[in-house]
């Protein structure tokens, strides 16, 4: 069989959103899904355990274990499990929505502004909206708000774990928008996350971390061909680097996540040509793909999950008064509305002032489905509470029972939309895989790729 070729994305007199991108990207989008779905269901089920455990008659044992504290103290790293979690295994996460924006700058949809500025518009509307509907049902509360960026992040584990257990046919170019917004919207909290939430530096440290950070990178740069052949070396020298560059991170008092999102942007992407397959092999960041993504999806992002979720809501009448916090329902309307609201919008007044069209097989409210499940912020917005709120106040145990509450109406209101447009997705992804002259690429790419 015909090794898959890569076409342009769209023909330039194509003025339709969302993109379809290259029959290589699809697929390997495609793949990226994939294993995120495992994830996410991996990490529903151990929040869920978590949340159980935290209000059964053991639930002195699970915040025992969580606040349990490890590390030495002399570099800053005594830290309890639940802060491992929090600051070490989400670097990883962080590391790769790096290296998946490295990706999409040299070889996806954010390569070219025609196909870039849709997603990076409804990214940037996904976060402001949510913002300011927070800001407005929190009013003048000064106590809560700090709180405004907890609903503005999209966690993509949990988005394509629903797909995937409701069976969903989405077609690749919704996908592929979703994927690419998610990335540009975790790129803004990780922003947010430096900028709002970082109380004093150490400028020392930080000078230290950003030193290895730039050797990290030379090095990649420089050593790529031969990490290609010697993979074994890449990890012998690059993972110590990296691992340099978070611990003085941390020590500086940013957000030690932060040097994840960097160290990931510094590895060199290849961007395939149009029907040329791989010469020597997988690249580095491909070899990091790789590697990387099961220990993010099948152990960083769930144990995390695990120890940030678990909150005791005091039975009946405590759950009863979480809900009912102003805060809780300014997160809850934030995730749930501002963020379909917010994208949706945006989408409407880019495409307006650009004069690029939806593309005739999808309807409005199909975006309106992708917003619903860009409001499942989970991940991001439980490490952004943790940040906002004292640990143990009530405002962060009822900041958290409102990111779970969201997130899982969220997930069933996107549910019920997708089910609804499921036989108009199951078409298609039919069409999209007709193969008529059978060569290993749907005919669908190559027409797309012709009329470049």
């Amino acid at each position: 069989m015909t090794s898959p070729k890569s076409h342009s994305p769209r023909p330039r007199g194509d003025r339709t959103f969302p993109s379809r991108g290259s029959y290589r990207e699809a697929l390997r989008i495609g793949e990226l899904l994939r294993k995120e779905s495992v994830g996410g269901l991996l990490l529903v089920a151990l929040a869920a355990v978590a949340i159980v455990w935290a209000n059964s008659p053991w639930a002195e044992s699970y915040f025992a274990l969580r606040d349990f504290q490890v590390g030495y103290a002399g570099w800053h790293l005594d830290l309890s499990l639940g802060g491992w979690a929090a600051d070490g295994l989400l670097a990883i996460f962080f590391f790769l929505v790096g290296l998946e924006l490295k990706h999409e700058f040299v070889a996806g949809d954010l390569r070219q502004v025609r196909t870039a500025i849709v997603p990076i518009a409804a990214a940037v509307g996904g976060v402001v909206v949510p913002g300011l509907f927070y800001l407005l049902i929190v009013g003048r509360d000064s106590a809560l708000r700090d709180g405004w960026a907890i609903p503005t992040a999209t966690d993509i584990a949990f988005a394509v774990a629903v797909l995937a257990l409701i069976g969903s046919h989405l077609p690749s170019a919704l996908r592929i928008f979703l994927l690419t917004l998610a990335v540009v919207d975790d790129l803004i909290a990780i922003t947010i996350i430096a900028i709002f939430y970082t109380d004093a530096i150490d400028w020392v440290p930080l000078a230290v971390a950003f030193g290895a950070i730039i050797v990290y990178g030379v090095t990649a740069q420089l050593s790529r061909r031969f990490f290609r052949i010697h993979p074994a070396a890449a990890w012998m020298i690059l993972l110590p680097l990296g691992a340099i560059a978070w611990a003085f991170m941390h020590a500086s008092g940013v957000h030690a996540t932060i040097a994840g999102v960097l160290l990931g942007f510094t590895i060199p992407v290849v961007h395939r040509k149009a029907d040329r397959a791989p010469e020597d092999g997988p690249g580095l960041a491909e070899l990091f793909e790789h590697r990387f993504r099961p220990l993010s999806t099948g152990f960083a992002v769930p144990v995390f999950a695990f120890f940030s979720a678990g909150v005791a809501v005091g039975g009946m009448d405590g759950l009863g008064s979480a809900l009912t916090d102003p805060l809780t329902i300014a997160i809850t309307a934030a995730l749930v509305a501002g963020k379909p609201v917010g994208i949706l919008a945006t989408t409407w007044i880019i495409s307006k002032v650009i004069r690029i069209n939806l593309d005739p097989s999808l309807k409005w409210i199909d975006l309106v489905g992708v917003g619903l499940l860009a409001g499942i912020g989970f991940t991001v917005s439980l490490l952004v509470a943790e940040l906002s709120f004292a640990p143990g106040s009530t405002a962060y145990d009822h900041a958290k029972v409102a990111i779970l509450t969201a997130s899982v109406l969220a997930a069933l209101l996107a549910t019920v939309l997708l089910t609804a447009r499921n036989r108009r997705y199951r078409v298609i992804s039919e069409q999209e895989a007709i193969d008529a002259d059978a060569d290993g690429v749907p005919d669908v790419y190559q027409r797309q790729g012709a009329d470049d």
